[in-house]
């Protein structure tokens, strides 16, 4: 028997994502509490073996807001001893895929 999943590819931050029912992933920080309900614009829709195109309906749950882990940032200038050392955590939402409609 051949499991077939439905799921969408949205557009969020600049970012596609594909994503299935009760997926949670993690994108680009908005401007959201928890528990928000948010929309997304699906690119594309695969269901039953057939691919859909156009504008396609997304809602999914806001989980919670953080910052990933910290990354360093080590700039200099050869020769001319100029060093600058900097720590960066970048913002991200959770998200749970509720419904894929279209």
């Amino acid at each position: 028997m051949l499991f077939v999943m439905d799921y969408a590819i949205i557009e969020t931050g600049g970012k596609q994502y594909k994503v299935g029912k009760d997926d949670e992933l993690y994108v680009e920080k908005l401007k959201l509490e928890s528990g928000a309900e948010v929309s997304f614009k699906a690119v594309a829709l695969f269901r039953d073996g057939k691919i859909s195109l156009g504008d396609f309906n997304v809602k999914a749950s806001v989980l919670k807001n953080g910052k990933g882990k910290k990354i360093t940032v080590f700039t200099y200038k050869a020769k001319k001893n100029c060093k600058r050392k900097m720590g960066h955590r970048q913002p991200y939402t959770k998200i749970k895929i509720n419904s894929i409609s279209g």
